[in-house]
């Protein structure tokens, strides 16, 4: 089972990773960093992932495997 987490610390809301899966990423309204709205991912799910992951611009995604 793999799923995705986002650093506090890190994130600063760009929202690339809602733009390329918002299935899995959203930024709520007011909110200061992006949240995952999904813990589980599925095979499908996890090149768009991937692409999130390597295009975050603050580094805040890691796919946690497990």
């Amino acid at each position: 089972m793999t799923s995705v987490t986002v650093d506090p610390g890190r994130c600063t809301a760009y929202g690339i990773c809602v733009g390329i899966h918002p299935d899995v990423f959203a930024i709520p309204a007011g909110s200061p960093l992006a949240i995952v709205t999904r813990n589980v991912l599925t095979d499908d799910d996890l090149e768009d992932v991937q692409e999130a992951v390597r295009a975050c611009p603050a580094q805040a995604l890691t796919l946690v495997e497990g």
